[in-house]
């Protein structure tokens, strides 16, 4: 008789408050699943790795893992990274069955959990009709090098806009892609609204988390008659949670859809020769690279390049919009963002620099 077991895949993450995050979110899905095995790991930066999580499992004497990406959108963490742990690991462990589910996406849950989290920055209960046609909406995403990860966070924009009535709402990435952080605020500020609400579309905090909020401070200073209001991220919401039962329970009824399989996609990719498997990625390391990939979901938001190779395979090519005018490198928009400049290596910041004299 098999022995059902869990994993939950998270990409990891510097900031040691987001890998804590992550623990109390696992710790919630435990609580859902008291008499099964659930283990997490992260892809990088974090421990335990993804391996870890796994062996963890077969130690506990599991046959069956149900595999979750908690990631918010399916860019190349939930599409790549994490199949190809998994892959390597069934290599390695022949008797073990391994089923892959999707990523949380735009769940009727997660769309409830985000609004949760604005009505919070507002103070309000719930609202109605009217109330907010005075107020602007920010949503701000991870920002991936996906075309279509990036305009799942414009149709969430759009979804909650009709669904609060707000009076108007933009989205902005916080890296990767445009438009940054800083230019679609300066953007914002000259709509006439009185009231701007940002919300970041994250899972957990990290220094992108710290990196918005201070931004958002920093043009609420610059415009005293603009009231700006900062939303929190999801957390482990109870609505994040039911999200990643409705994907534990897919995966395990094997419930996916040829757009929603994202382990068969990256089979028939990788017997295309598209991409590889990385039989080192998700070991724990303490790698000394850009700065600005810092990532804790995910999510989604979820491509930076890496050159990783001591400790594991996976690295994304260049964006090909990286000398985008209004982006996609936030936090140092027109290379001069000085409350921020310290936190980037030298050589990012004269690269930055460099972009943007290229494209003016």
């Amino acid at each position: 008789m098999s022995k059902l077991g869990i994993m939950i895949c998270g990409h990891g993450s510097r900031a040691k408050s987001a890998e804590e995050e992550f623990g109390l979110l696992s710790k919630g899905i435990r609580a859902r699943f008291p008499d099964t095995p659930v283990e997490h790991g992260f892809l990088e930066y974090s421990a335990p790795n993804i391996h870890m999580g796994l062996n963890r499992l077969v130690e506990a004497g599991v046959t069956e893992i149900l595999a979750v990406p908690g990631m918010l959108f399916a860019a190349t963490h939930a599409k790549n990274d994490i199949p190809s742990v998994l892959t390597t690991f069934q290599e390695k462990n022949p008797g073990i069955i391994v089923k892959y589910g999707r990523e949380l996406g735009l769940h009727s849950q997660m769309i409830s959990a985000f609004e949760a989290r604005i009505l919070q920055a507002l103070g309000k209960d719930h609202v109605h009709a009217g109330d907010l046609y005075d107020t602007m909406l920010v949503v701000v995403g991870r920002g991936t090098s996906d075309t279509m990860a990036n305009a799942e966070v414009a149709r969430l924009t759009r979804i909650v806009t009709e669904n609060m009535g707000f009076g108007w709402s933009e989205t902005v990435y916080s890296g990767v892609t445009y438009p940054s952080v800083g230019r679609g605020l300066e953007v914002a500020m000259k709509l006439g609204f009185k009231k701007v609400v940002v919300a970041p579309y994250f899972l957990f905090t990290g220094k992108l988390i710290d990196r918005i909020y201070a931004y958002v401070d920093r043009v609420a200073q610059a415009n005293p008659d603009v009231t700006l209001l900062k939303a929190g991220y999801l957390k482990d919401q109870d609505h994040v949670i039911d999200t990643f039962l409705e994907r534990i329970k897919e995966a395990q009824l094997s419930n996916l859809t040829d757009r929603t399989d994202l382990m068969a996609s990256f089979k028939k990719r990788l017997a295309k020769g598209e991409i590889d498997v990385h039989h080192h990625h998700a070991e724990f390391h303490d790698p000394l690279d850009d700065e600005l990939s810092d990532a804790p979901d995910h999510d989604h938001n979820d491509d930076h390049t890496h050159d990783h190779s001591h400790s594991h395979g996976h690295s994304h090519g260049v964006y090909r919009h990286i000398a985008h005018p209004h982006g996609p490198r936030t936090m140092i928009d027109q290379g001069v963002c000085c409350c921020f400049m310290s936190q980037f290596p030298q050589e990012v910041i004269d690269d930055e620099r460099a972009q943007r004299k290229d494209t003016k």
